[in-house]
């Protein structure tokens, strides 16, 4: 009898035990198509550019150990009435080699609308340089388009966040 009980027993810690494999949602971004502008953008509009820096892995401790964090980038339109278009959103490793690019053709944000990317915790690629380079078109007078990257990591009771902000590029 005690045999019986003493088998599920000891076999309930490896049910809990496994992981499941997850894949990294990050490098399969939101369906940009359904964003994709169809007709091509007047040319006078104004051109710009961001920079934005992103943590997706952080030291602690020492050089040698590191936590890995998602984060959540933001690209916010903060007009009320007009549209704003990006071109491109790319993401650069700690190395500054390209990691990918979310978009091929140009996609609009509507007014006060925030469209994001998010890099899971799982991935690493980015290191603990990583960052962004947006290419931007807004209509003349207009606010160029707001960048915001929030970070965050949790374990147990602990959690960690912090945030970045987009710096404009000088053309």
């Amino acid at each position: 009898m005690r045999a019986r009980l003493l088998l599920p027993i000891l076999l309930l810690p490896l049910l809990f035990a496994c992981q499941e494999n997850r894949e990294i949602s990050s490098i399969d971004p939101v369906n940009w198509e359904k964003r994709t502008v169809s007709t091509p953008l007047p040319d006078s509009l104004e051109r710009g550019s961001t920079y934005l820096s992103v943590y997706s892995q952080i030291y602690g401790e020492t050089e040698h150990r590191t936590h890995n964090l998602t984060a959540t980038v933001s690209m916010r339109n903060v007009n009320r009435h007009d549209t704003v278009y990006l071109d491109h959103a790319e993401y650069y490793g700690t190395t500054g080699a390209l990691i990918r690019t979310y978009f091929q053709r140009p996609i609009y944000i509507l007014p006060l609308e925030t469209v994001e990317i998010v890099i899971d915790e799982i991935d690493k690629a980015g290191g603990t340089g990583a960052n962004f380079l947006f290419d931007w078109q807004i209509r003349p007078g207009t606010n160029a388009p707001f960048f915001e990257c929030v970070m965050i990591s949790t374990s147990g009771q602990q959690g960690l966040s912090f945030t970045t902000r987009g710096v404009l590029l000088k053309r």
